[in-house]
């Protein structure tokens, strides 16, 4: 792997702790972001290109400290191996991917307000993320914007986009809301899409229609 001699002698992955250990305060902040990399495993499952990451630490030089990391409830790398050197990241270490940052990041807001709007807008601008979700369906009101919010870096600083789906022509896929059935819950998620706006089908699904099209699948 080539560094640049300001990355020489930061830390390495194994010496830095894989989250700051704040505890979520809603079911949604694991579930919303493990949806969509459970997702993400069938849509591209033969890339080997893309990282999603959820609850885990990023580290970063952008921000006081290149110890400090920033905790993002997901977050989505283009360009870097799914399995950093065929093991599991124990946290995403921006100087051990080549300096390669997310494209995206995903907060999903909780009772506790945690600087969605401001403090982590501001940080993830001066990465440079170039795509910003905010997931908000409970306390949007307190917030005073809409359930959910993607932003765009334009020259440094995040604009509102338009449209749900929101497609982002960089990442290859679209993000919005739709209802998702599981046994007898059903729940608002996000879901991914393609360039036609269709969401992205999960495997049970995919399997139901099969069944419908031809019946029991074949011994």
């Amino acid at each position: 792997m080539v560094q640049s001699d300001r990355w020489l002698h930061l830390p390495s992955s194994d010496e830095l702790p894989c989250s700051d250990d704040t505890p979520v305060d809603n079911e949604d902040q694991n579930f919303i972001p493990n949806f969509l990399l459970f997702l993400l495993e069938f849509i591209w499952a033969n890339r080997n290109d893309w990282f999603f990451g959820v609850d885990m630490g990023i580290y970063h030089t952008t921000g006081v400290s290149p110890l400090v990391p920033v905790v993002p409830d997901g977050f989505l790398s283009l360009g870097v191996a799914r399995r950093k050197d065929g093991e599991s990241r124990k946290s995403y270490v921006v100087w051990e991917e080549d300096g390669v940052v997310p494209v995206l990041m995903l907060e999903v807001v909780s009772l506790t307000p945690g600087g969605e709007y401001d403090t982590k807008m501001t940080i993830y601008a001066k990465l440079g993320v170039l795509y910003y979700a905010i997931y908000n369906p409970q306390y949007w009101r307190r917030e005073q914007h809409q359930p959910f919010e993607i932003y765009r870096l334009v020259d440094g600083t995040y604009e509102l986009q338009i449209g749900e789906p929101y497609w982002m022509p960089e990442v290859g896929l679209g993000i919005g809301r739709s209802r998702y059935t599981s046994g007898a819950v059903e729940r608002e998620v996000l879901y991914w899409y393609n360039e036609q706006g269709r969401r992205y089908l999960t495997p049970e699904e995919q399997l139901a229609r099969y069944r419908q099209r031809f019946g029991e699948l074949p011994e």
